[in-house]
């Protein structure tokens, strides 16, 4: 993102863009094993600070949430987030579909294999008894008892935080269709 940092910027300048970035641990040996080709925490802060600064509207994503695993580090994903010009934030349980359930099964029983059946067992009771719950409204969400206190620890750090539920309103006001006839690919 930081990349592009001059065109993010421009586009804020017209209320055409926000930014969201996700952080669902500041545990940078937990995050590598979890994400091992993604951005540490450390430079995801960094850029949701370099973004702040230059004006573009950043939030953060504490997603993945893995009960069991990263749920009690939303209070200080969200706090970092903060102090480094977050303006807003969101979040999301995680959940398992398909081909994606043995294979966070065999990454438990690798990297934490004393937290594995808790884990499993977390997510299960949050999407009704499965690994994955794919009806609209639910899917990114869950229910029960830790899904509550999920939400409940995130809506309560938020406000603490001093974190927006939602970005601010983008605008296509100033966009334009280009004139003239469909540009061809050149294929």
């Amino acid at each position: 993102m930081t990349r592009d940092i001059d065109l993010i910027k421009e586009l804020a300048a017209y209320h055409a863009v926000l930014v969201m970035l996700s952080i669902n641990s500041l545990d940078a040996g937990l995050a590598r094993k979890l994400e091992p080709r993604a951005a540490s925490p450390k430079l995801r802060l960094a850029a949701v600070e370099a973004l702040a600064k230059a004006g573009v509207p950043v939030g953060v994503m504490v997603a993945p949430v893995i009960p069991g695993l990263t749920d009690h580090e939303i209070p200080s994903v969200l706090a970092a987030a903060s102090g480094a010009g977050a303006s807003f934030a969101g979040t999301e349980i995680v959940r398992l579909p398909l081909t994606v359930a043995p294979i966070f099964q065999e990454w438990l029983e690798q990297h934490v294999p004393g937290k594995r059946d808790k884990i499993v067992s977390r997510i299960r009771d949050i999407r009704g008894g499965r690994l994955n719950d794919s009806r609209f409204g639910h899917r990114m969400g869950g229910e029960g008892n830790f899904a509550q206190q999920i939400f409940q620890i995130f809506r309560v750090s938020r406000r603490k935080a001093g974190l927006g539920e939602e970005g601010p309103a983008l605008s296509a006001a100033s966009f334009r269709r280009p004139a003239g006839a469909q540009m061809a690919l050149g294929l």
